[in-house]
């Protein structure tokens, strides 16, 4: 259910949108998270074109060149409407992190650019606003060793095994791109993430120094609208998206993670219906929508909730 105390403000009528809008002062920057599907990108639109300010994305999936449709990036339309920024602009086959967003989106602070930052991404929502380690770069050979590692029987389990105490036990261990990572980190350095974590820099952004939205949305909407709008990525081309790339298809890679890229190719290599394809999916996105949830309940308690 939707939390709708005193505290959350209320997104979900014309004449609250309104509200939340004069509440918008321009001389901090806004922050948007929420869930999958929840209306973040047509929120950032409306304050931006409110406002003048320009829509900066912080998606980690909706970074890659090669997903418009799948990852529901703003449309052309959009993105005639306003400008938007760090859509669509790292080419596959290229490493992204969230230290490059946060080096990005810190080049578009300092530009006096008034800005809406809009993401599903708690990880860097949270780096922009908590600050983020500065961990060396982890040489391919590793990165390689952990790929192989992972791919084998049981290599999650025996992974987080060699992890250190400390870093063990504040991970997401459900989450095999973060134990990848922290293993990672841990053998190239020596040094576990958890350390690395607790030497972290001043953030971008203070909290204080931004408003700060999470959007809420009744569980059962949103599953709502995450089935339709996968129907119409199905529509608007999504399969021939994930066609295009199939020559290149590495499930290892970070663009290859996009939700619904992984089960449409299954079903373009003949091994899924489309009917099958699409409700794993639709399954996967609603998960995914509740480890966002998750998250933002977990370390956003100080944003303000709207409910949407």
């Amino acid at each position: 259910m939707i939390n709708t105390g005193s505290d959350t403000i209320d997104a979900t009528t014309p004449q609250a949108l309104a509200g939340l809008l004069a509440g918008i002062t321009p001389a901090r920057p806004v922050l948007i998270a929420g869930p999958t599907a929840a209306g973040k990108s047509a929120l950032a639109l409306r304050i931006a074109q409110e406002t003048g300010r320009a829509v900066v994305n912080a998606d980690a999936l909706q970074v890659w060149s090669c997903w418009r449709v799948l990852t529901a990036r703003p449309s052309v339309r959009d993105e005639a409407a306003a400008p938007h920024l760090l859509y669509g602009h790292v080419e596959p086959g290229r490493s992204y992190s969230v230290g490059d967003w946060l080096a990005e989106v810190a080049a578009l602070l300092d530009s006096g650019r008034g800005l809406v930052i809009a993401g599903g991404t708690g990880l860097y929502l949270s780096a922009l606003t908590r600050g983020l380690a500065v961990i060396p770069p982890v040489p391919a050979e590793i990165r390689a060793q952990g790929d192989a590692w992972l791919a084998r029987d049981g290599g999650l389990t025996s992974m987080i095994a060699a992890l250190d105490p400390r870093t063990r036990a504040g991970l997401d261990l459900r989450n095999p791109a973060r134990v990848q990572r922290a293993w990672e980190v841990l053998t190239a350095t020596g040094r576990g993430l958890a350390d690395w974590q607790a030497d972290t820099p001043p953030p971008l952004v203070a909290p204080e120094q931004a408003q700060r939205f999470v959007l809420q949305m009744d569980r059962d909407l949103l599953a709502d609208r995450i089935a339709r709008r996968f129907d119409a990525m199905l529509d608007e081309g999504a399969l021939d998206e994930v066609r295009a790339m199939l020559p290149r298809w590495d499930p290892r890679t970070q663009w290859a993670r996009a939700i619904g890229a992984a089960e449409l190719a299954e079903h373009l290599s003949g091994r899924l219906t489309l009917a099958e394809a699409r409700e794993r999916a639709v399954i996967a996105t609603r998960q995914y929508a509740k480890s966002q949830r998750i998250w933002f309940r977990n370390r956003m308690r100080d944003w303000t909730p709207v409910a949407v």
